[in-house]
């Protein structure tokens, strides 16, 4: 079968090195903040922290609060430790969701529950999710710790609902997209919120980051999703029908489920109640003679569209242009 290119890179436009290097100590400060904050007088903490958090990713989420905080003119360096917060929830949430996923890869090598084992998993996510609320209160700010922990109950709610609808061949596009908002989008939210609050902005250019951050991180979730049957190890970091494999319903199953004939729904409905990759390739065909790739990164080029034009509240500036970029690389990437 002929492979499924559904999007390509810009890769002489697009270049986030270079978008890091616009924040200038900004970037290795949080670096240095996370490092800090990671010790522990408790050995395996320290092990299975250092080698999640080191294993690669774009750390797009702290990179957008610092992006944020500076397109709204902040000069402080609280974004410094905001940033190292979400991105500790964020880790904290891939610990959690290897384990319930059963997930062996993370970013193309052994997951932390592969080489730790569950329990240990578990538990230094609990860990990162802890010492997340401790720097917190470093802050000091209200209003950034009702934002973040309005946002980590969100994502455990959107964890359930992902439960709930595994293995479930009726799981409709409406239910899909509330979990990835819920999962995604919500913790892309809160991080450029949080930049828009140290800067004291009014609730006008807050709203607009809401926007911006919702809709990114929608675009984000739905390229991942279509990536999951268009991409590779190498590219992507997991291997290819891996949401099948766990039996999640994401959109390009949904929409090729509702568009495929009578033999083909069965096929999948089957794949999705069962789990498993054993009619992967039958399934991968369907998925693109259904157009359902192409549809799941339309409606991803269409929150990025979205997302960008938020940001006609903020003033122009480089942060401003990094965040535009961003938001383009969401749906062009191939990782």
């Amino acid at each position: 079968m002929r492979p499924m290119h559904v999007v390509q890179p810009d890769t002489e436009t697009f270049d986030l090195a270079a978008i890091r290097a616009r924040l200038d100590d900004d970037w290795p400060a949080v670096n240095r903040e996370i490092q800090r904050q990671l010790k522990s007088d408790v050995a395996l903490v320290n092990s299975v922290a250092h080698y999640i958090i080191g294993s690669g990713g774009k750390r797009l989420r702290p990179l957008l609060v610092l992006l944020s905080a500076r397109a709204c003119g902040y000069t402080g360096d609280k974004h410094v430790t905001a940033a190292a917060i979400v991105e500790f929830i964020h880790t904290a949430t891939l610990l959690h969701d290897d384990v319930v996923d059963d997930s062996d890869l993370r970013r193309g090598q052994e997951s932390a529950k592969r080489v730790f084992g569950n329990e240990a998993s578990v538990l230094v996510g609990d860990f990162l999710y802890s010492r997340s609320f401790q720097m917190m209160v470093e802050i000091g700010q209200m209003r950034v710790m009702d934002v973040l922990a309005d946002a980590t109950n969100t994502i455990a709610a959107g964890e359930v609902l992902q439960l709930m609808n595994c293995n479930d061949p009726d799981t409709t596009e409406d239910q899909y997209l509330e979990v990835i908002y819920r999962k995604t989008a919500k913790l892309f939210e809160a991080g450029v919120l949080i930049g828009a609050i140290l800067a004291d902005q009014s609730r006008a250019v807050e709203d607009a980051f809401v926007t911006y951050g919702k809709e990114l991180g929608i675009a984000f979730q739905l390229v991942d999703d279509a990536l999951d049957y268009d991409a590779n190890l190498e590219q992507l970091g997991k291997n290819i029908g891996d949401d099948l494999a766990e039996g999640k319903p994401t959109l390009p199953l949904i929409y090729a489920l509702q568009r495929g004939g009578p033999q083909e729904q069965l096929l999948i409905r089957r794949a999705i109640e069962e789990g498993g990759c054993r009619d992967i390739q039958p399934i991968l065909q369907v998925i693109e003679s259904s157009g359902a790739l192409a549809y799941t990164v339309s409606k991803a080029r269409d929150a990025s569209t979205r997302a960008i034009a938020a940001l006609d509240r903020v003033p122009d500036s480089a942060f401003k242009d990094a965040l535009i970029e961003l938001a383009r690389f969401s749906v062009e990437r191939r990782y």
